[in-house]
């Protein structure tokens, strides 16, 4: 994922390079964190993005980078550290593909930006945010008669019997009238992403993409009927699922606390998606315990995908925290300093949401009496949190972290945050020219994250994450890691 930036990439070839298998080596929400649109953005024409949290809106591409940028830059990172060598496919995600609502206008260039995907996860929530559904049941009834054809209402209902569920005829109706709406933008955007690979690849491999759809943004938690006939319908709409996201009620980087129930909430969702020949994407999946992850390896049998976005920049800041050098202790604190102030600003602030989100996220930090003492004054606020030794595990810094790659002068006023002038990619540049120390501990924390989500889910033979754990210790600098990546004859004593 490269959410923040895509200095982990090296990170994650490694990683590949030892397990033997393709990973989601490069994946970005579009339009949300990427750049769509270069020239947008030089016009100042970028939409905005909602963040409750924080209390006001933030540019898209929040993260700094073009559709194109990143879709290219990845592909010759592998040239450069010779990944290319190893014949390992890997993939590209497009991620939360915005279906139907305002980006009906500009489907178009965001089919363009995801030329070069893998696979795409199609986010129906705009779409559904606007849907109204009928209280009544007869009128849902009504509504799914005039709007949907038969054939496809007793095609889904007929596949959703057959994974031995039965939902009741309002329930069904209910669903379908909700979703229909936003899977017939859904099919529209499906078969333009088909038109353009058509056009550009002349090969299968080219044409062909994976397809996620993410049901998380539905409300609560997801059901196995949902399940059954969000996939039913989209089977018979001609676009067959291979990932299915579900809403398990993860936070990220916190585990789920409760393993004997995270087995009752996967096993029905995965019996459905089994049946179905999908496998299932945990998003928000990273941060968990190594016991959360055995758990979903074993019940998908590790038919699985876990995003990974919120711990690659966790990571940085470890990596920074770590660091012997000035340069990268001097990020580190003023990275910290930030979060510090979106905190204290945030728990007095006059939006109840944010206000609320940031008192929770300094509570998690700090004990009951330091947090009494916080919430006094702002200036109280502020005291408490600078009396803390800076940590990347504090709460409050992984909340806002994200926040700070395109913030204009690494300032925390809301205006300056996703800034797209040159005072923005000052700021980004100041992560990509860290110490080669620091790249080298940012590299190896990402590779042995990989290895210890490979370790628990199974996906891997446990000794071979084994050996490459032993091999990446050795490792002692930069280079030597960057040339260890397209060379897999396991331990060696040059490092």
């Amino acid at each position: 994922d490269a959410r923040f930036t895509t200095l982990h990439w090296d990170g994650v070839d490694w990683a590949m390079s030892r397990l033997g298998i393709g990973l989601t080596a490069n994946q970005n929400s579009i339009p949300r964190e990427l750049v769509y649109d270069v020239d947008a953005m030089l016009a100042d024409k970028l939409d905005s993005v909602p963040f409750p949290f924080i209390g006001c809106d933030v540019p898209e591409g929040h993260q700094g980078q073009s559709v194109e940028g990143m879709s290219h830059g990845c592909v010759l990172a592998k040239l450069k550290n010779g990944f290319h060598k190893l014949g390992i496919p890997w993939s590209f995600n497009a991620d939360h593909q915005p279906i139907g609502g305002k980006f009906d206008e500009r489907e178009d260039q965001l089919v363009q930006g995801c030329l070069f995907a893998s696979y795409i996860t199609f986010d129906l929530s705009p779409e559904l945010a606007i849907t109204e559904v009928p209280d009544d049941a007869r009128e849902k009834e009504e509504l799914v008669k005039g709007e949907i054809s038969s054939d496809i209402v007793e095609a889904t209902r007929k596949r959703v019997q057959e994974v031995g569920l039965a939902p009741t005829e309002e329930e069904f109706n209910g669903l379908l009238a909700y979703v229909w709406p936003a899977m017939v933008k859904m099919k529209t955007r499906d078969e333009k992403y088909q038109k353009i690979r058509n056009k550009h690849f002349t090969g299968e491999q080219g044409r062909e993409y994976l397809r996620e759809l993410s049901i998380d943004e539905l409300p609560g938690l997801t059901t196995p009927e949902t399940t059954a006939v969000m996939l039913a319908l989209s089977f018979e709409m001609g676009m067959p699922i291979h990932f299915v996201a579900p809403a398990f009620g993860f936070q990220k980087n916190i585990p789920y606390p409760d393993n004997d129930q995270l087995r009752a909430m996967i096993t029905p969702i995965w019996n459905i998606c089994e049946k179905f020949g999908a496998s299932i994407g945990f998003h928000s999946g990273s941060g968990k315990s190594a016991e959360n992850y055995q758990v979903a390896g074993d019940v998908t049998r590790s038919n699985l995908e876990i995003k990974t976005s919120g711990r690659y920049t966790y990571e940085m800041g470890v990596a920074l925290y770590n660091s012997t050098n000035s340069y990268d202790q001097k990020l580190w604190r003023d990275w910290y300093d930030f979060t510090v102030e979106l905190a204290s600003n945030g728990c007095f602030a006059e939006d109840p949401t944010e206000r609320k989100m940031a008192r929770e996220f300094v509570s998690l930090t700090v004990d009951a009496e330091s947090a009494q003492k916080a919430f006094i004054s702002i200036e109280d606020c502020r005291s408490e949190l600078r009396s803390l030794e800076p940590s990347p595990d504090h709460f409050f810094w992984f909340e806002y972290n994200f926040l700070y790659v395109l913030a204009a002068a690494g300032a925390s006023d809301k205006k300056a945050l996703g800034d797209h002038s040159a005072e923005g990619y000052k700021q980004r540049q100041r992560f990509y020219s860290i110490s080669e120390e620091g790249r080298l501990l940012y590299v190896k924390r990402v590779a042995e994250y990989i290895l210890f989500l490979a370790t628990n889910t199974s996906l891997v033979d446990s000794q071979v994450c084994e050996n490459a754990k032993a091999e990446l210790a050795l490792i002692n600098s930069y280079s030597s890691f960057i040339d260890s990546i397209s060379q897999t004859n396991a331990l060696s004593s040059e490092y």
